[in-house]
């Protein structure tokens, strides 16, 4: 039987907290881990965040214990999409790195239950130095699994992580433009997390293209657009950034979103340091902030793995 974490938040405190985020009103409630299928009121707390007007995720670790799962039953209470981890382009390679052997086979055999009870198949990869080479391969697997949208994570240096895994910033730009690339010939979507840059990519290359696509007028961001909430209750602008403003059990989440200086400072991007903060492509991109604190010990800094200099030169103080 599972054993709650201790300081974990009860199922009282999650129901609190499930009408904290819907005031708030969020385009997506992803509901992650650790693994949710933990949680033995999972199913309880879909159905309410739901009935709330949350468009629900699930974001589970591919075990035996989810294949058990009736996910017709997590679809009729609310899940609108799963994502699952894909970070080999073959079973070796996968299982090598999430460190346990089956998981590419468990991974497979979930994302077809997914797709076979009709909910949207989300798939997140992490490129690191291991696999940078399989890229080719990477969406070959990914595009035989079918999902929606593919999630392409860009490492922050933090638990397990260390900066030997880190792509250097060439390779990082190399990457994105890659994925602008197989963007135009995959089915589904491509995004990055923690790969803020990718949309200044995109929009340099749409714009050579020629094409005219709609990209946000403001870039979601560690902090901006984006909170996450610990399984403890402590409110961080993201799972990277280890700085808590607050916590649910003794304020509102929608308060300290708005009005912890954290928060507030990292949408400032005028206020960044270094060219993050006056770059063109700072409201559109702005950074990387858990790898800027990750790497520099600065959260304002400027991302330390973008190549691009920008075209504006920054403001000079006369005082």
């Amino acid at each position: 039987m599972p054993c709650a974490v201790p300081g974990e938040l009860t199922h009282t405190e999650s129901l609190d907290l499930i009408k904290q985020i819907a005031r708030a009103d969020p385009a997506v409630f992803v509901i992650t881990g650790g693994d949710p299928m933990e949680r033995v009121d999972l199913l309880l707390l879909v159905r309410k965040a739901s009935a709330a007007g949350l468009r629900v995720a699930l974001s589970p670790s591919a075990t035996p214990r989810f294949l058990a799962a009736d996910l017709d039953s997590f679809r009729e209470a609310g899940v609108r999409r799963i994502s699952l981890s894909l970070d080999g382009a073959t079973p070796e390679a996968h299982d090598a790195f999430r460190g346990i052997r089956g998981t590419w086979d468990w991974t497979m055999l979930a994302a077809e239950k997914i797709r076979a009870a009709g909910i949207e198949l989300q798939i997140n990869t992490t490129f690191t130095r291991q696999n940078i080479a399989d890229y080719e391969r990477m969406v070959d697997a990914v595009i035989e699994v079918k999902p929606v949208l593919w999630s392409v994570f860009q490492l922050v240096p933090t638990g397990r992580a260390t900066m030997d895994d880190l792509l250097t910033g060439e390779e990082m730009e190399e990457l994105f433009h890659q994925l602008w690339e197989t963007a135009r010939l995959v089915p589904f979507d491509i995004k990055t997390t923690e790969g803020q840059h990718h949309r200044r990519v995109v929009a340099q290359r749409n714009a050579a293209a020629g094409i005219r696509a709609p990209l946000p007028p403001v870039g979601v961001n560690d902090g901006r657009g984006f909170v996450f909430v610990s399984h403890t209750g402590d409110v961080y602008p993201s799972g990277f950034l280890p700085f808590s403003a607050g916590n649910v059990r003794a304020g509102e989440l929608l308060e300290i979103y708005r009005d912890s200086p954290i928060f507030q400072a990292l949408r400032r991007e005028d206020e960044f340091s270094g060219k993050c903060g006056y770059c063109e492509f700072r409201s559109l991109c702005g950074g990387s902030r858990a790898r800027a604190h990750a790497m520099t010990g600065d959260y304002l800094g400027s991302e330390p793995l973008c190549t691009y200099q920008p075209k504006r030169q920054p403001a000079l103080s006369h005082a």
